[in-house]
C-alpha cells in the first residue's frame, strides 16, 4: 500500500522544517475550540495540532496512492459527458473519488470547525493539493475549488454561511467560479454579465460564462455588472448562483490536457442570484483574494505534477539499458534528472514558504476585524504586521504561481525526453504530465500577468526588506556562510537592476519584469535552501548546485536588464514581420 506524503522525503522534510506550531497557534485562537466549545476532535495545543495535520495528510495521502493515481489514465482518456439538457455526467470515478474524500472529510479543509470543516491552515492545505495533484492533477480542480466556501465564510452573509458551508464541509456541494467570459479573459473588468434586481429587490443574471472550471458544480460564485453605467472594475459585484433550470452547460470545452476537470460554456437566463457581501466590491475586493487563494492551490498542483513526472524519469532513468548500463549514467541524462529534482524542491521551497506567509497574513487580518486584539498596542503592531505582510504576499503569491509552474511545465518536458520515444508513448504517462501541466502557466492568470503583478512587489521594496531580514542569519558551516555571501552579492546586483528600471517606468519595468522575476525569486530561493540546510545534509549540495547555478544567470539578466534596450518595443513590427495572411 503506497503513501503519497509518507514516501515524500523532501515534503516530510518541510513537514517538520516548518514551524508549524506557529501556525497553529495564529489557527486555533488558543485552541478554544478544544477548550471551551467542547469539539472533542479538535487540537488541545501545538503537538496535537501537528499530529492532527500529520494524519490528514497521511489520509489524503493513501487516498492519493491507491485510489485515485489507479484511475487517473481511465478517466483521463474518457473524459465527462455533456447531456441534451445542459447538465454534465461527471465520470463515476471521478465522482467516486470525489465521494471518498467526503467519506474521508477531507472537502472541507480549511473552514472552520463549526462548519464542520477541518480548519486547517493553508499551508496544510497546500501540502494535499500537491498530493491530489501528483495522483490526478485534473481532480485537484475539483477537489482544490474549496476556495468556493471560503470565500463564502469569508464575505457572505451568515444566512448564506449556515445554509451552504455545512453541506461543503460534508462534500455534497462542489463549486466553480464563474469569471471568465468571450471578451473577458485576462482583464476582468471588461466583464459584460449583467446582474439585475426586480421589483422585490431580487438579483437575476443574464449572460454567457466561458472556460469554467467544474462550470457544472452546484454552487457557482458569479462576477456580473450590477452598475451598467460603471464601465470597469468598480460596477462589478459577486453572486451566488445554484446550479439550477436557469443555468445551463451549452458546451464542454475539448482540452489538450485535464480531461478529469470539465470545463464549460455557461448561459446564464435570468438565473436566480445572491449578492455576496457589498455592491461593486465583486472585484476590487473578493474576486481578487478569490484568485490569490486560488494561484497558490495552481503552485501546489504544479509540485504535484513535476513530482509525478521526475518520479518517472527518474525510475526510468534508472531501470533503461543502454551502451551497457543504466542510462542514468551517461552525463547528458544524469544531468537532466538532477536538475529536475533541484528545480522541484527550489519551487516547492518558495511555495510553501508563500503558504506560511498566507496564513500569518490571513489570521492576523481575523484578529483585526473580529477585534480580538489585545489592547490599542497589540491593535497598533497588528495593524503595521497587516500591513507588511500585504505587500509581502502581494509579491510572493504571483511569483510562486509563476515560478512553480514554469518549473512543472520544464520538469514534465524534461521527463518525455528522459524517456525518449517511449515518453512520447502513451503507454507511458509521461505525455499525459505535459499536457496537464502546460494550463498551469496559463489559468488562474497566464505567467505574464503574474509577472506583471510579481515585479511590482519586487520593485517597491518587499524585495529587499524580506530578503535582508534572511540575510541576518548566519552560518557556522563554512559552505553555507560562503553561500550566504554570494546572495548578498545577488541581492545587491539585483537592487541596481530594480533602481535602473524604476528610473525608465512602467514600461521598461514590464518588458523586462520575468528576467527581474527570475533574479528576485533565485536570491529569494536560495536563503530558503540554506535554511534548509542547518537542518538536512543533503540539502547543503542541493542549495550549493542551485545557488552556484542560479548566480551566473541572474549576473548576465541583470546585465540585460542594464542594457537600456527597448527594440522588442520599438522594432516590433521589423523583427515580428507581418501578421500571416487569410
Amino acid at each position: 500500500m503506497g503513501n503519497f506524503f509518507t514516501d515524500n522525503e523532501d515534503l516530510q522534510f518541510l513537514f517538520n522544517h516548518l514551524d508549524l506550531a506557529e501556525l497553529a497557534r495564529v489557527q486555533e485562537d488558543g485552541f478554544v475550540d478544544a477548550r471551551q466549545h467542547g469539539i472533542d476532535y479538535a487540537p488541545r495545543d501545538e503537538l496535537d495540532a501537528i499530529d492532527h495535520y500529520r494524519r490528514i495528510l497521511e489520509i489524503v495521502g493513501d487516498l492519493a496512492a491507491n485510489v485515485i493515481a489507479p484511475r487517473a489514465a481511465q478517466i483521463d482518456e474518457d473524459g465527462h459527458r455533456l447531456n441534451e439538457d445542459g447538465t454534465v455526467m461527471l465520470h463515476p470515478l471521478v465522482a467516486d473519488n470525489l465521494r471518498q474524500l467526503a467519506q474521508a472529510d477531507m472537502m472541507g479543509f480549511t473552514l472552520p470547525r463549526r462548519y464542520g470543516g477541518l480548519n486547517c491552515p493553508t499551508t496544510i492545505y497546500s501540502m494535499a493539493i500537491e498530493i491530489v495533484s501528483r495522483a490526478d492533477a485534473s481532480l485537484m480542480n475539483l477537489f482544490g475549488l474549496q476556495g468556493i466556501a471560503e470565500t463564502i465564510n469569508a464575505f457572505g452573509s451568515q444566512e448564506l454561511k449556515d445554509r451552504y458551508l455545512p453541506r461543503f464541509a460534508r462534500g455534497e456541494l462542489t463549486g466553480a467560479m464563474a469569471l471568465t467570459e468571450p471578451d473577458a479573459g485576462s482583464d476582468l473588468q471588461a466583464v459584460r454579465l449583467k446582474a439585475f434586481q426586480d421589483e422585490k429587490g431580487n438579483w437575476y443574471l443574464r449572460g454567457v460564462k466561458r472556460f469554467i472550471t467544474n462550470g457544472c458544480g452546484d454552487i457557482l460564485l458569479t462576477l456580473a455588472r450590477s452598475e451598467p453605467e460603471i464601465s470597469d472594475g468598480r460596477g462589478l459585484s459577486l453572486f451566488l448562483v445554484e446550479r439550477g433550470p436557469r443555468v445551463r452547460v451549452r458546451h464542454l470545452e475539448h482540452k489538450l490536457g485535464i480531461h478529469g476537470s470539465p470545463t464549460c460554456e455557461l448561459v446564464y437566463d435570468d438565473a436566480p442570484a445572491y449578492l455576496i457581501g457589498e455592491r461593486q466590491r465583486g472585484l476590487i475586493t473578493y474576486v481578487m483574494a478569490l484568485m490569490n487563494g486560488a494561484r497558490v492551490g495552481i503552485a501546489a498542483q504544479s509540485l504535484g505534477i513535476a513530482e509525478a513526472a521526475f518520479r518517472l524519469a527518474r525510475t526510468y532513468a534508472n531501470t533503461r539499458k543502454q551502451f551497457g548500463g543504466p542510462i542514468e549514467r551517461l552525463p547528458a541524462v544524469a544531468e537532466m534528472v538532477v536538475d529536475m529534482r533541484i528545480a522541484l524542491e527550489a519551487a516547492r521551497a518558495l511555495v510553501y514558504e508563500t503558504s506560511r506567509i498566507c496564513d500569518l497574513e490571513n489570521n492576523n487580518l481575523r484578529v483585526l476585524e473580529s477585534g480580538l486584539a489585545v489592547d490599542r498596542d497589540d491593535e497598533k503592531r497588528r495593524k503595521e504586521l497587516a500591513r507588511v505582510l500585504k505587500r509581502l504576499n502581494g509579491m510572493l503569491t504571483p511569483m510562486s504561481k509563476y515560478y512553480a509552474s514554469e518549473m512543472c511545465v520544464r520538469v514534465a518536458d524534461t521527463a518525455i525526453q528522459v524517456l525518449g520515444g517511449s515518453g512520447y508513448m502513451k503507454d507511458y504517462p509521461a505525455e499525459r504530465y505535459l499536457r496537464d501541466a502546460r494550463i498551469t502557466t496559463i489559468y488562474e492568470g497566464t505567467s505574464q500577468l503574474q509577472i506583471v503583478a510579481a515585479v511590482r512587489g519586487v520593485c517597491s521594496g518587499a524585495f529587499e526588506r524580506h530578503v535582508s531580514q534572511m540575510e541576518e542569519s548566519h552560518y557556522d558551516d563554512p559552505l553555507l556562510e560562503e553561500l550566504r555571501g554570494k546572495l548578498v552579492g545577488g541581492k545587491e546586483a539585483v537592487l541596481k537592476a530594480i533602481q535602473f528600471i524604476k528610473e525608465r517606468g512602467t514600461e521598461y519595468m514590464d518588458l523586462w519584469g520575468r528576467r527581474l522575476v527570475d533574479c528576485a525569486a533565485a536570491v529569494l530561493i536560495g536563503h530558503l535552501l540554506l535554511r534548509q540546510a542547518t537542518q538536512w545534509e543533503r540539502k547543503k549540495r542541493v542549495a550549493r548546485r542551485f545557488i552556484e547555478m542560479q548566480l551566473p544567470r541572474l549576473k548576465m539578466n541583470c546585465e540585460l536588464i542594464a542594457s537600456g534596450d527597448t527594440s522588442a518595443l520599438q522594432e516590433y513590427d521589423l523583427l515580428a514581420g507581418p501578421p500571416a495572411k487569410d
